[in-house]
């Protein structure tokens, strides 16, 4: 996810940029600051971000206008306020704006954005692959877990599988932002679908047990506990 914290003030934007590395550092997000808000917009129409943390009292421009230049670039960023004063709440209905965020900022109110925001994506998320030569989509929330075999790479489902020619490996970079880790060469399991953890096995919610490499078994439990608290609200 691509996310943009705009605020005149350092002390607010160095606060958020660490909360938000906390509670999603692990998942590669890009994280951007501005002080002001005519250098997010030059940046935003280069490329857009997902969601943008934007303090309504800035000098420049204040918070509702540089929202309001933001929708003509993009209607599916989510806009969060900054701002002490919830008088300037129903400006922002103008923008579409998701939430108001009282600074300083607590934690569990950002972790409350990002799991709503999440959430969202993840029901839209689809994976497109090609399966005895037709297109297929497949919803990202129903994976369980891809198998390697040979040239091939088995889907496993909570609908069914496909066997589709692709490398493993593909699948890893594509998908190593929607909560899919690698455990093992031949695996990569759904962070979402993990039921528990045995010894050397990770068992998921249709009881498969998928193997985990020795080297990638405390790497497994990091991403898991920052999975879990990322989706906790």
């Amino acid at each position: 996810m691509r996310i943009a914290i705009c605020d005149d003030e350092e002390q607010y934007r160095a606060e958020l940029r660490a909360c938000l590395n906390r509670i999603a550092g692990q998942y590669d997000n890009v994280i951007d600051s501005f002080c002001d808000g005519n250098a997010l917009i030059r940046e935003f129409s280069r490329e857009a971000y997902d969601l943008v943390f934007l303090d309504i009292e800035m000098p420049e421009a204040d918070g509702i206008t540089v929202a309001k230049r933001l929708r003509t670039i993009s209607d599916k960023v989510y806009i969060v306020f900054l701002t002490g004063h919830v008088e300037y709440a129903l400006e922002g209905y103008e923008v579409n704006a998701l939430r108001y965020l009282t600074k300083p900022v607590q934690s569990d109110k950002v972790r409350e954005v990002l799991s709503y925001i999440n959430g969202k994506t993840s029901e839209k998320k689809q994976l497109i692959v090609k399966e005895d030569g037709e297109e297929l989509l497949i919803d990202l929330a129903d994976i369980l877990y891809f198998e390697a075999q040979n040239q091939n790479v088995r889907i496993r489902t909570v609908k069914g599988e496909h066997t589709v020619r692709y490398n493993i490996s593909d699948f890893e970079e594509r998908l190593r932002k929607n909560g899919f880790f690698r455990t093992h060469r031949g695996y990569l399991v759904s962070l979402a679908k993990v039921k528990k953890m045995i010894k050397n096995d990770v068992i998921l919610e249709d009881d498969s047990a998928i193997p985990v490499s020795r080297s990638n078994v405390k790497a497994l439990k990091d991403a898991l506990y920052a999975y879990v608290e990322e989706q906790a609200i």
